[in-house]
């Protein structure tokens, strides 16, 4: 891994500690701020394709097992709802949903009987689905053999 570009230092450590029934917990978030042409916002940032659920960085919330979604969500899910209960199946020509569109489409093509009843449970299971694909991105050391390995060989270092 490059640990920097022209003298620009791309990786860093946060240590969060706290209390957790009564014993000392540390987490150590390894960063990484690295970005090309496939990622210019950052290899280790949510990537394009999620960026209608979140493209904020993942901060140190996120690290500790909670989601911060943006508050224009709210409002968009309510929407998204909504027009999903009327049947609708394409909002492309909605401008102020359509940057939700292959993932509504995905949603239409993928639950039948889509209710008042049910509609909020899709939406909050599909953004739950999306959501861990952004604390992927995120990653330092991605879930694959690679990464897997690259992590081992980490943690045999200290």
């Amino acid at each position: 891994m490059l640990h920097e570009t022209d003298g620009e230092p791309h990786n860093t450590i946060t240590p969060i500690a706290r209390i957790k029934n009564g014993k000392y917990e540390l987490d150590l978030v390894l960063r990484n701020n690295r970005t090309n042409e496939a990622h210019p916002m950052g290899i280790f940032h949510p990537h394009s394709e999620v960026h209608h659920i979140k493209k904020e960085n993942i901060g140190l919330i996120e690290v500790m097992g909670l989601a911060v979604l943006p508050a224009r969500l709210k409002n968009e899910l309510n929407s998204l709802g909504e027009l999903l209960v009327s049947g609708i199946k394409n909002i492309d020509d909605n401008e102020s949903l359509n940057h939700h569109g292959s993932w509504y489409k995905y949603i239409v093509e993928n639950y039948s009987n889509i209710n008042k009843e049910n509609v909020d449970q899709i939406l909050r299971d599909e953004v739950g689905k999306k959501f861990s694909t952004v604390l992927e991105h995120a990653g330092v050391f991605k879930r694959d053999d690679e990464g897997i390995k690259a992590f081992n060989k980490f943690i045999k270092s200290l």
